[in-house]
């Protein structure tokens, strides 16, 4: 069967949105041509990761797509940033806090960059957004709404909304309270003056001459077209605008917007166009359960993920339960990392409708590499641990006779990996070290398994042979579970609760160095660095 006759059944959420997204555009007598896909962006802080989900999990939907369908469109992915909002607050990790202040309620595209490196704010947080995205190697067009709203590719909808300005007031109307329904318009208007975005009632909208009339902040009656960058829409009526204006088919948020999607639906049927599909996410959540914010800065960044763990384990995250709330701090790094290569390690024995399921095929775009490492990430971190690894060049000491002529040239993954382990390791592992001595009973097992351990020889590499003596070590004491025999292991010789397989670790460190490192642990030598 072809890619595309086995995702019609696939499983995998991508593809149940691509199959919703194909009913749509059946629905509306679409067979061929560009399908867009799209992406919102707000840069009134520095990009987090959320915006990194955004895209890289509707570039999978998109890719679902093409291969559900055979490639009979021409899909494609725009990332537009809302960078003519006005800037209501300063986010407190900004620089120039005083200077910003000065500037609120400017449009973002004009307010000084804090920074001093682009022309304005927006320019400098859209660049921010670019450089990850590219650096991510992702297909977009990106689009600025001021350009969008000043080159004229939102006039014919801004006149239309103008001309239907009852209709839209009558959507939003209710969704608000008494005092802010006697001020509510649409249309919020760029000041000549001041030049700040203002939210102003309308003393009059002229459909016919596509203009709108209201007080300036110095009282004076003012009239502007609503067209040419003159007025931007309030962000409820702008969404569903925007959606209409650029023939968006589909677009996925989180679960802040899911009460207002009603709202963005019904705004671009009174523009005229037929709302896209939709997909809800859950959020992100810091360290203490709390959504990740722009402004707080909060949470974990891309470039923070980035210096642990490779690019592709930061896609696996954002693919895994995608409509669940999942904590986004620096402890979820290694379980990500070795459940992709997992995933990696297996695709390519899988038959093809399985390889559908396999996250490896909606991170790599339907084609991963062979490359993978049969060194886990969490044994990587056990291995700089116990050899207190300072740099990449450390671990290879123990790689190198581990995998056999494996060089960092020949297995560049497996490189990586041990530089990611090593940063991780002195940053997280080393400063949190707490070595113990071992009780009677766990003393007797070492020593059981240090006769275990120096029958075995030097050259001992089979871990599941070395963990059956280790298992065997353990049973020959009165452990009431066997799981504290081998935390115990870690906790006396690592100096923390928890690791990989035991027999794994002997046989990357080494027997020898591990006979040496149970004599430190029993001597009391650990317990005292």
């Amino acid at each position: 069967m072809s890619v595309s006759d086995l995702a019609q059944n696939a499983k995998a959420w991508p593809f149940e949105q691509a199959r919703l997204l194909k009913k749509r555009l059946d629905k509306l007598g679409r067979k061929s041509g560009p399908v867009v896909f799209e992406t919102g962006y707000g840069p009134s802080g520095l990009p987090h990761m959320g915006t990194f989900g955004e895209v890289v999990r509707t570039t999978m939907v998109l890719r679902a797509f093409d291969a559900l369908t055979g490639g009979a469109y021409e899909p494609e992915l725009i990332c537009v940033s809302d960078d003519m909002d006005g800037m209501r607050k300063v986010p407190d990790n900004l620089p120039q806090q005083d200077m910003l202040n000065q500037h609120l309620q400017e449009p973002l595209t004009v307010v000084p960059d804090p920074f001093g490196t682009h022309e304005s704010f927006g320019a400098h947080m859209n660049a921010r957004l670019r450089g990850f995205l590219d650096g991510f190697g992702f297909t977009y067009t990106f689009q600025s709404a001021t350009e969008l709203y000043k080159s004229g590719a939102y006039d014919a909808m801004l006149k239309r909304a103008a001309e239907r300005y009852d209709d839209i007031m009558a959507v939003m109307l209710p969704t608000l309270g008494a005092e802010r329904q006697a001020t509510y318009s649409p249309f919020l208007p760029i000041s000549p003056k001041t030049g700040r975005v203002l939210y102003v009632p309308m003393k009059s909208v002229d459909a016919q001459a596509g203009t709108i009339t209201f007080d300036d902040e110095d009282g004076s009656e003012t009239t502007l077209p609503v067209t040419g960058g003159h007025v931007k829409l309030q962000w409820k009526p702008d969404f569903g605008m925007r959606w209409a204006a650029l023939g968006v088919d589909f677009e996925m948020f989180g679960k802040d917007h899911q009460t207002n999607a009603p709202i963005y639906s019904r705004i671009c049927k009174i523009l005229g166009a037929e709302p896209p599909t939709q997909f809800v996410y859950e959020l992100f959540l810091d360290q203490k359960g709390e959504k990740i914010s722009k402004s707080k800065g909060n949470g974990l960044s891309v470039e923070d993920w980035l210096k642990y763990a490779p690019p592709t384990s930061l896609a696996y995250y954002n693919f895994v339960k995608p409509k669940t709330a999942k904590r986004l701090y620096f402890d979820v790094i290694p379980k990500a990392v070795d459940e992709y290569l997992q995933h990696l390690a297996a695709y390519h024995g899988q038959e093809p409708a399985q390889q559908l399921e396999n996250p490896a095929w909606h991170i790599h775009d339907g084609n991963p590499p062979t490359d993978t490492s049969p060194i886990s990430f969490a044994l990587m971190l056990n291995l700089a641990s116990a050899a207190s690894a300072h740099n990449a060049e450390v671990m290879w000491g123990f790689i190198g006779r581990y995998v056999d002529g494996a060089t960092p040239q020949s297995h560049p993954l497996i490189d990586q990996l041990a530089g990611f382990a090593v940063q991780y390791f002195q940053d997280f592992v080393k400063p949190t070290k707490s070595f113990r001595a071992p009780t009677d009973m766990e003393r007797a097992a070492m020593e059981d398994l240090l006769v275990r351990l120096k029958a075995m020889g030097p050259d001992e590499r089979d871990a599941a042979k070395i963990q059956d003596e280790v298992f065997s070590a353990g049973k020959t004491q009165d452990f009431e579970n066997l799981r504290d025999w081998f935390q115990a292991l870690y906790e006396v010789l690592l100096g923390q609760s928890q690791g990989p397989r035991f027999g794994s670790f002997v046989a990357i460190y080494g027997v020898t160095e591990t006979i040496a490192l149970i004599e430190q642990g029993l001597a009391g030598e650990l317990a005292n660095t």
